[in-house]
């Protein structure tokens, strides 16, 4: 493919970019009918995209970016099993993972789908033991607690629809991530628990991640240590992995391992045998709800034409904020507590994917790539960063995403809540003129004086872009759909920007030197030699060593 920016459509929409653009507040009054042609909608969620600094003819470009990029290929090709992970010579089929019973999925000269499912009739049968208390521990306790150790999408995927879907739990384990490896996370975890009714889910493919097997044998001393009995390590420990022989040495029965495929990137591995833990917790047909929802994205993904497809649309929004506006960062701001672990896992999922600096033949990109995303629950946002994002100096492109039936929730408090993503949407896109403040400030009665001092402060001059992004309910399928659509806009993204969004070099480099590293901090082991590290590294290692303890 050649550069992006060499496309005629990117360097139409550079030229277009130079041109004054009205302002939000203009192209509303301007446009009664905006609002109800920039919308999108499929499997239970609605975008509105109408706050975005944009009109049909940018849209129309944006489209045939798309178009010269040659995504609708890209889509065939990972749909259709092709290596597309180049660097790695994988397939990405995470798609394939969702596909409903009965389906076939061609690829690499065998039916996928029918691994796939056999994978998930296993997780159902155990989930349903475990949860139906057939599985019990080693001195016959029904399993009261799950303990998840895995780091990355090994944790993210599984914890964040956990919490997302706990009010579908109904009578499912306590549920338990264990990621970080400083000693505090798992020691947090396991005085809450019980050793005698917990059960921990090991997950890592290759049962060799430093970080998640460090914790594992921390759990596994635990567990021995208060049970007494090496023989409990088989009742409880299960694995996620590929490695047979390193689970049976850890001491699970490998009958009670469940493997993936080399075609499953870690953050987009929920929908595998990593998603266990979401089926013990919430039973596994809502599990499969959860699939089903996703798959319903894949084919709307699949099959829409570009102009009316949800996760296209929010591709070539992003594309426009980054590579045309400079918006250097994108906000995602959920408005329900459930989705608070919403950003922390697309985090991972953009930043990890798209952050990358070449194109797939090994040249420069040129131009920028994955924007930082960041963000918490938005009501907690607008008492904290909201400041920089309304009248602050960088652009920053907010993704609300808020939910219409309160379900379980007090309905009025969820309406306090929508009322204020409204608002805050709105807010974003009119800002309040001069004019505006000192009418306000007049009228509640303030001299001359106060209005001519304050009134640099209290004018925002919004025109800052959003996306409102409404699920009908936060429910299973719904849930599964959203973060297949985000899935799917991440994967176009680094179509048009021509990087492979499938390998993670960039996180190799940190854990190869953590290794020699940590032989280092042994205060009984050689210090390291002069010219081993650089003096700051060195100088490190050696307040390490010699600090009491």
């Amino acid at each position: 493919m050649p550069a992006p920016s060499s496309l005629a459509a990117w360097q139409s929409l550079e030229q277009r970019r130079l041109h004054p653009l009205p302002s939000l507040r203009e192209r509303f009054v301007a446009d009664p009918s905006r609002t109800a042609r920039m919308q999108a909608g499929a499997c239970g969620i609605t975008l509105d995209y109408s706050k975005n600094l944009l009109d049909d003819d940018e849209l129309a470009l944006l489209l045939r970016l798309a178009d010269e990029a040659g995504l609708a290929g890209r889509i065939q090709a990972m749909f259709g099993g092709e290596r597309i992970n180049t660097t790695e010579a994988r397939a990405v089929l995470h798609v394939a993972l969702r596909c409903p019973p009965g389906t076939r999925w061609q690829a690499g000269g065998s039916d996928v789908a029918a691994e796939v499912h056999a994978v998930r009739a296993r997780m159902r049968a155990f989930s349903q033991q475990v949860r139906g208390g057939e599985w019990r521990g080693h001195g016959g306790e029904r399993i009261t607690d799950v303990v998840n150790i895995g780091i990355g999408g090994s944790d993210l995927g599984p914890a964040m629809v956990c919490e997302a879907l706990a009010d579908h739990a109904d009578d499912g384990p306590r549920m338990h991530f264990v990621s970080n490896v400083d000693g505090v996370h798992i020691g947090d975890v396991t005085r809450r628990c019980d050793p005698r009714s917990t059960l921990f889910v090991v997950a890592s493919k290759t049962f060799t991640t430093q970080e998640t097997l460090a914790n594992a044998h921390a759990a596994r001393a635990w567990l021995v240590g208060a049970l007494g009995d090496e023989a409990a390590v088989a009742r409880h420990f299960v694995a996620v992995s590929t490695n047979a022989a390193a689970v049976r040495d850890f001491g699970i029965d490998t009958a009670n391992m469940f493997g993936f495929w080399d075609w499953v990137g870690g953050r987009f591995s929920l929908w595998s045998a990593i998603g266990l833990p979401i089926a013990l917790a919430l039973g596994p047909d809502r599990f499969d709800e959860l699939l089903a929802g996703a798959h319903s994205m894949d084919e709307h993904f699949r099959t829409a034409p570009p102009a009316a497809n949800l996760p296209v649309l929010m591709a070539l929004l992003g594309i426009w904020n980054v590579n045309f506006l400079g918006a250097a960062s994108q906000l995602i701001a959920p408005y329900h507590q459930r989705l608070h672990r919403l950003p922390a896992y697309l985090q991972q999922l953009d930043m990890e994917s798209n952050g990358k600096s070449v194109r797939h033949d090994g040249t420069p990109v040129d131009c920028r790539t994955s924007p930082i995303l960041w963000g918490e629950q938005g009501i907690n946002g607008q008492h904290a960063y909201f400041q920089l994002v309304h009248q602050g100096t960088q652009l920053v492109p907010v993704d609300f995403i808020g939910v219409l039936d309160p379900g379980r929730a007090h309905e009025g408090l969820h309406r306090i809540a929508f009322a204020n993503l409204v608002a805050q949407a709105e807010a974003l896109m009119r800002g309040k003129t001069a004019a505006e403040a000192e009418a306000e400030m007049r009228a509640a009665g303030l001299p001359d004086a106060r209005i001519a001092a304050l009134l640099p402060h209290r004018v925002f001059p919004g025109n800052r872009p959003s996306n409102v992004l409404l699920l009908d309910r936060l429910d299973p399928f719904t849930l599964g759909a959203l973060i297949a659509a985000y899935e799917h806009r991440t994967f176009v993204q680094g179509v048009i920007w021509d990087v492979n969004s499938f390998d993670q070099w960039g996180v190799e480099l940190g854990k190869q030197l953590a290794a020699r590293v940590l032989a280092e901090l042994d205060p009984h082991a050689p210090a390291p030699a002069a010219d081993a590290h650089d003096a700051s590294t060195r100088g490190l290692i050696e307040r390490y060593r010699v600090h009491p303890r």
